[in-house]
Order: C-alpha cells, then structure tokens, then sequence
C-alpha cells in the first residue's frame, strides 16, 4: 500500500473517530444538576455567573472533545511509522551509517520520539490555546513552549535509558517481561522520590511560604497528622494558570507540602486549612505509598499482558514491518503503541480507585479539622477557576475523573455540616 493511501486510510478512520468523539460530547451535557440538587450549593447556577457557566459548558465540551480524540491520534501516529515504514527505514539507515554501536539506539529513538511529539503537537497546541482563550491558562506562548521543550528533554532522556534496558533484558528471552518488570520496582520508587526535589523545581519555582503565620498553622496541622514536614512550600503558578491547587508529594526525606500560589490569592484561610488537612489526608492514610504499590502492580500487568500481545504481533504482523523479534530495534512503535492502548483500557480502574482515594481525602479533611466551614466554598472556587464541569457525564467521569465531581464533594460537605449542626453556604 502506498504512503498516500495509507494516509487516506488513517485520515479516514481519524474522521469516523472525530465524528463519534463530537456526536457524544454534542449529545452529553455538562454542568447537569440532578432535580434533588437544584438550588442548594452544589448547582453552578448559584456560584457561576451566567457568563462563566456558559463558558464551562463551551470549555469542557471542547475540552473533552480533545481528550477522546487524543488516543486514536496517538494510535494513528504510531501505526502510521509501522506501516509507512518510516521506522524500518531509519533503523537500516542508522545500521548503514557509521555512527558508532553505542549511539544507534540514542539516533533512532530520538527519530521516533521527536516525529511522534511533532505530529501529536497540534492537540497539544490545540488544548493552551483553548486554555488560554478561556482565562484557564496565563502562561505565554513563549513560557508555554519551553515547558514543552523540557518535556521533550526528560522524556527522551526517560525514553531511551528504558528502551535500552528493555531491549537488552528482552533479546535473553524467556520470561523477559518478569525480569523487567522486576527492574521497574526500584526505578518507580525512586522516580518517586525525585520527582519533588529534582524534576518538579525544573519546571517552577519553589520557595518558603510568604505567609509566617500560615505556615506555623499547616505545620500544626502536619503535627496533628503525624506528617514529618518542618516548611511549607510555595509554588509561583500565577504565571502559568488560574486554577488552584496545593498537594503532598515525594516519600522518605523527599516529602513536601506545596500550596500553589494561586490558592493563597483565591481562597481565605478556613478554605486553604480545608485544601491543605485534604492533602494530608492522602499522607495519613497511606495514599502515597498505595500509589506506589498500585504503579508497581500495574506495571507487572501491563508487561504481562501487553508482553504476550507483542510476541502476538510480531509472529503475524512482524515479518510484514520487518520486526522480526520483540527486541528488534525498529520495534519501537509498536511498543509504544501497546503501551497506549493497554493504558487507556486502564484509565477506568485507575480513575476510581483514585477517585476513593480523594474522597477519602475530603472525609479526612473534614474530620480532622472538625468541621465544613470553608469546604463547600472551597470546591466551589475550584471549579470557578478552572471552569470545570461539576458533574461530568459517565463516560467523561469513568476515563477523565480522577477526582469526585465537585457536586459530589460539596454535597458530602454539606451533609457533614448538617450533621454537626454547622450552617454550610
């Protein structure tokens, strides 16, 4: 088949996709308040404006639309240097050069990584500028295409040290996906530990928190939870967004309590002790180190059977794309593609079991603190500023919502004050 037919064909089956993708989020609605919570505080109508209630249900369609199309778009592009035989060509280019043995791999992985992030930039593009248009993102153009040139550094540099390890462990054979799978647990653990101190830093700027007194009343609250933590940390993302956050992250010595500086603007301090007791919810109740044990779990199920199903393709697609073994070069795509797919098949577990978790969080938060004053108000100025859909339709909820729904989270607020006796806004 010829590159331009198969460019027809893949553009054809891109259209099919986008018409489903579009006919759902056309059809779907967003910001949909059940009749039993209809006027009380959690219906958008009574903390959105007009204006900004019609913009989230503008953004999330769009912002949804983007999402479902992304992963048969990433499949395409993948299968399109399969079966183009762009990656068979610059495999038998790069052994023909006379590049150095030790370079070949690093040569042909950048290749494939740096046409695959080119193709799929017109989604990401797609989605700041969206952002942007929106009020969601404040970051420049300039600032936002540096964060993705950063990207692109670490995740080559990812990409080939994994690539390398893989092919080297997978041309022994056997059961080569349990011995890598076995390599994988101390690198999770420790990309974990990084992540905070080293890899996050490269991307914003980290500081003390500017509020003294702020700070003393978080690390009571740490204190009272049995968090280890002695400062509070300040991440500067007025620049980049007007969303609002603040997380616990990292294990052993490299655990941080951040608050975006977002949130010290937006919210007052009943709701930064609501955000904040939630955060270290997920420390007191292990979250972190579940997190861990699920990423470890998931891994030995994603080579297991994405293992089995590469030896599959390869034993009757193989010869036609010229991959003989799993552990051929140019085999690169193709594993790539596996890992997408088997991932997206995933997201439906791993969105709720995370979902428990941060409803666990909340319940946490609120028993802790003793009370709901701040939460509901909390949620809501969440959902405002990053003009989310508080109640997301099924299929949006089963692969995008790794949270509750801000309805669900302000509903569970407010049966909590009625249940103290608190008058919840």
């Amino acid at each position: 088949m010829s590159t331009v037919s198969r460019l027809r064909r893949y553009g054809l089956w891109l259209a099919g996709c986008a018409a489903i993708v579009l006919l759902y989020v056309w059809y779907t609605s967003p910001n949909a308040v059940p009749d039993a919570y209809k006027g009380t505080a959690a219906d958008p109508s009574l903390f959105y404006s007009a204006d900004r209630l019609s913009e989230s249900a503008t953004l999330n369609a769009i912002r949804n639309a983007i999402f479902f199309f992304s992963w048969p778009w990433q499949w395409a592009i993948y299968l399109f240097l399969l079966t183009g035989g762009w990656s068979r060509a610059w495999k038998e280019r790069i052994e023909q050069s006379k590049l150095p043995a030790i370079v070949r791999l690093p040569f042909y992985v950048l290749l494939v990584y740096a046409a695959s992030t080119l193709l799929y930039l017109p989604l990401k593009i797609a989605s700041y500028t969206v952002s942007r248009s929106y009020g969601i993102s404040t970051q420049t153009a300039g600032g936002w295409l540096e964060d993705r040139g950063l990207d692109f550094v670490i995740g080559y540099a990812t990409l080939v040290a994994v690539y390398a390890v893989a092919r080297w462990i997978m041309s022994r054979g056997g059961r080569w996906w349990l011995r890598l799978w076995l390599i994988s647990v101390p690198f999770t653990l420790f990309m974990m530990y990084v992540q905070p101190v080293v890899i996050d830093p490269l991307y914003d700027k980290f500081e003390e928190l500017s509020d003294p007194a702020l700070e003393s009343a978080i690390l009571d609250l740490a204190a009272k939870a049995d968090i280890p933590a002695d400062r509070v940390y300040e991440v500067h993302m007025s620049g980049k967004t007007n969303a609002i956050n603040a997380y616990v992250s990292g294990i052993g010595s490299s655990l941080r309590i951040v608050l975006w500086d977002t949130a010290l603007a937006k919210l007052d301090r009943p709701e930064i002790m609501q955000i904040m007791a939630h955060e270290m919810g997920h420390y007191v109740k292990h979250h972190l180190e579940w997190s861990a044990v699920g990423a470890i779990g998931s891994s030995f199920a994603l080579l297991w059977i994405g293992g089995g199903i590469l030896r599959i393709v390869v034993r009757t697609k193989g010869r036609e794309w010229g991959i003989l073994r799993v552990s051929d070069l140019h085999a690169l795509p193709l594993v790539l593609l596996l890992l997408s797919a088997l991932n997206f098949v995933a997201l439906p577990v791993s969105n709720a079991v995370s979902r428990q978790a941060e409803a666990a969080a909340d319940r946490y938060a609120l028993e802790m603190l003793g009370t709901a004053d701040g939460a509901v108000t909390m949620h809501q100025k969440l959902a405002v500023a990053a003009l989310s859909d508080v109640n997301p339709p099924l299929l949006v909820k089963w692969l995008r919502s790794t949270h509750p729904s801000d309805m669900a989270r302000i509903v569970q607020a407010e049966r909590y004050a009625a249940a103290h006796g608190e008058n919840a806004p």
